[in-house]
C-alpha cells in the first residue's frame, strides 16, 4: 500500500513538472476573449505540419523553461496551421481555406486565408499582436530561445513603438543581453 502512495505521488509530481514546461497554447478565439478579461500581447506559431523548421521550433524553442514561462506570464500562445481549415474570425472579418484538400492535410496544401491577410510568406513564422488585436509585426523563421527573447522582451514592453528606423532596432539588437538558457534546458 505505501508503495502505491509513493508511487502515485511520484506521477503527480512528475505530471505537475510536465505541464509546467508546456507552453499553454490557446485557439485565437479564445486568446480574443481571455484579452478582453485580462489584456496581454498574442504571440500566434504559424505552421504547416509539413515544415521541418517548425517542428524544430515546438521541440527546441518552445519546450524551453525560460520561453515556457516568460510566454505564459506576458502572452497568450496560440497555433495556427496556416494551411489548415479551421475557420478565424478576426475583427469580424471570417476567414477560411476554400481550396482545402483533406487529402493533403500532412503535405503542402493550400494557403490558408489568414495567412496572406498577416502577409505570412515563409514557415515557421511568428506573428505579434497588441492587446487591441493590432498586428504588431510578423516574425519569420526559427528562433532559437535568445532570438525569441529579444522579440518576446521587445514587444512585450512596448519597446518596439519608440523604434523609428533600422538603425534603432539594430542598437537594441546590440544592446540587447539575452538572458534565456540554451536550447531544451
Amino acid at each position: 500500500m505505501m508503495k502505491k502512495i509513493i508511487l502515485g505521488a511520484f506521477v503527480l509530481l512528475l505530471a505537475i513538472n510536465v505541464s509546467a514546461q508546456e507552453i499553454n497554447w490557446v485557439t485565437f478565439e479564445e486568446a480574443v476573449a481571455l484579452q478582453k478579461k485580462n489584456p496581454k500581447k498574442i504571440m500566434m506559431d504559424v505552421y504547416t505540419n509539413w515544415c521541418g523548421p517548425c517542428k524544430m521550433l515546438d521541440r527546441n524553442t518552445f519546450k524551453n523553461k525560460d520561453v515556457v514561462k516568460y510566454v505564459n506570464d506576458n502572452y497568450y500562445a496560440v497555433k495556427f496551421n496556416a494551411e489548415g481549415n479551421k475557420e478565424v474570425t478576426y475583427k469580424e472579418n471570417v476567414f477560411k481555406n476554400p481550396s482545402y484538400d483533406p487529402a493533403k492535410a500532412n503535405r503542402r496544401n493550400s494557403s490558408h486565408e489568414f495567412a496572406r491577410f498577416l502577409q505570412v510568406r515563409a514557415y515557421p513564422t511568428i506573428a505579434f499582436f497588441d492587446e487591441e488585436l493590432q498586428l504588431i509585426a510578423p516574425i519569420t523563421g526559427y528562433q532559437k530561445p535568445q532570438q525569441l527573447e529579444l522579440y518576446l522582451k521587445l514587444f512585450k514592453d512596448d519597446k518596439y513603438k519608440t523604434m523609428t528606423s533600422q538603425e534603432a532596432f539594430n542598437e537594441y539588437y546590440k544592446a540587447f543581453k539575452p538572458t534565456f538558457g540554451q536550447e531544451g534546458k
